[in-house]
């Protein structure tokens, strides 16, 4: 697999067997300890993510292989799907990102606040220019929700969500299946959804976006500190 060109022409690639057994068990705790009833939640502050995430680790190293030996984890969210927390989700691309305070700077916006930490929408370019990796810590199947993604979509600039599941019939459209410690790497705009799992099991999954560069206008990525 010559990862880089896939990566470049498809916005999407699998990495199998990348966690060893003790970082997925400590991945799997911290799972339960910070999401608890809720969909998913933003993680700060984790030592255990140091270790994993930065460009020298078994994570980070794939995203530095995808981009530059530069990039850094510019956020983490954790997701829990269980079948008290099940739930589908439409086409659509990611457009914001966790910044440490709000700096008017042109082409940037709206703000918003998620999960208590201060999001702004940026350019497509800022996007177009960030990975996104999915951690997987249960194995994903075909009835187990697993990611859709429409390939070569993150080519297609900004796409409207009304338009976005046409847009995304447009091209090849792939189940991202996982076992437990495999690695799915995304180009952050690309379009992609997720169902229901059928039936209803556990699907923990740590997601990080990765940038190798600072932002304009002195916008600065809030990160993954305390």
């Amino acid at each position: 697999m010559n990862a880089p060109a896939d990566f470049a022409r498809d916005g999407a690639v699998h990495f199998p067997d990348v966690l060893a057994a003790d970082h997925l068990a400590a991945l799997r705790d911290l799972a339960d300890e910070t999401v608890g009833a809720r969909p998913g939640a933003r993680l700060r502050g984790a030592d255990l993510l140091d270790d994993l995430l930065t460009a020298t680790g078994p994570v980070g190293a794939l995203a530095a292989r995808l981009t530059s030996d530069a990039v850094r984890p510019v956020r983490a969210v954790m997701f829990d799907k269980t079948p008290e927390a099940n739930w589908a989700v439409a086409w659509h691309q990611d457009r914001t990102l966790p910044v440490a305070e709000r700096i008017e700077v042109e082409d940037f916006g709206p703000w918003s606040i998620k999960d208590g930490l201060l999001h702004v929408a940026p350019p497509f370019e800022i996007l177009a220019r960030m990975v996104t990796l999915r951690v997987h810590l249960d194995s994903v199947d075909a009835g187990n929700a697993p990611l859709r993604a429409a390939l070569g979509s993150h080519r297609l600039g900004r796409v409207a969500a009304t338009d976005a599941a046409d847009r995304a019939a447009e091209h090849p459209v792939i189940d991202c299946l996982a076992d437990a410690g495999d690695v799915w790497a995304y180009a952050t705009p690309i379009l992609h959804a997720s169902d229901r799992a059928k039936p209803p099991l556990r699907r923990r999954v740590l997601q990080i976006d990765y940038a190798d560069f600072d932002l304009p206008g002195g916008l600065r990525w809030i990160g993954l500190g305390a």
